[in-house]
């Protein structure tokens, strides 16, 4: 794919976010794309929010769950970069056509935090865990531009990995003091228990999803930056979210976090 088609798909994403509308797949319109193409693809997209005076502040991992990718019919992780614009406190409410949110489903996460630069190849386990100051519950609100989430995995690289907003909890927890493949998390709708799942639904253990994360960004030349969140993956499958909706999750040792939605 030229570079100037790239640029075109990604002005075409850009402006969907920008208005609230969905496109066609990208996988239909191009059928050779690449991962490549769609890496490049959202980088664009993430250069165009930044120059409208946005920042990067993380990146995410996502479809890292058996259930998720049974759901999306994606059978590999996505990738994609986190922005100021998307992050939002403990219990905010979201407006739905204020943030432009077109299909939005809400997940259930452990968020990291760094206080140490990583960058791949070669990042292990054990060095995200030297790397991380602490870790969070976390509401990740995906959404996207694509019709009816007819994805495949080019379609939602080139898409931000489907990003939507994020909301980080207010528990803060030394990850050195958790068994993090075996937190439990729940995650409840309108007060009803709709979910629950361990840390091992992603790659066996959060920490593994974030080194493949950071690996993966490597090859790319992109680091994890000291300072950044690093969203893990869903450990639960996704739910639509819609106005009037109620959303929280805990998660044992962790805490909690809460996130509603208004028209």
């Amino acid at each position: 794919m030229s570079q100037a088609l790239q640029q075109q798909y990604g002005e075409e994403l850009y402006q969907a976010l920008r208005q609230g509308r969905t496109l066609a797949p990208l996988t239909e319109r191009w059928p050779t794309i690449s991962i490549e193409d769609a890496y490049q693809i959202s980088l664009y997209g993430i250069q165009r929010r930044v120059a409208d005076g946005d920042r990067i502040v993380g990146k995410k991992i996502g479809v890292t769950s058996a259930a998720v990718q049974r759901m999306l019919g994606v059978h590999q992780p996505d990738f994609g970069f986190l922005t100021q614009g998307m992050a939002f406190a403990d219990g905010a409410n979201i407006s739905l056509s204020g943030n432009c949110l077109i299909q939005p489903r809400a997940e259930g996460e452990i968020a990291f935090k760094l206080k140490h630069d990583l960058l791949g190849p070669g990042v292990t386990e054990a060095q995200v865990l030297a790397a991380t100051e602490w870790v969070a519950p976390c509401f990740e609100i995906v959404d996207s531009r694509i019709h009816d989430w007819r994805i495949c995995i080019q379609d939602t690289v080139a898409d931000n990995a489907s990003c939507g907003v994020f909301v980080l909890g207010e528990g803060r927890v030394d990850p050195r003091q958790l068994d993090l493949p075996n937190l439990r998390m729940q995650v409840f709708k309108n007060r009803c228990l709709i979910s629950q799942g361990l840390g091992s639904a992603v790659q066996g253990n959060p920490l593994t999803a974030v080194a493949w994360l950071a690996n993966t960004l490597g090859a790319f030349g992109i680091a994890f930056k000291a300072g950044e969140i690093i969203l893990s993956g869903s450990l639960v499958p996704l739910e639509p979210a819609r106005a009037g909706d109620h959303f929280s999750l805990t998660i044992d040792g962790l805490g909690s976090a809460r996130v509603s939605f208004c028209a």
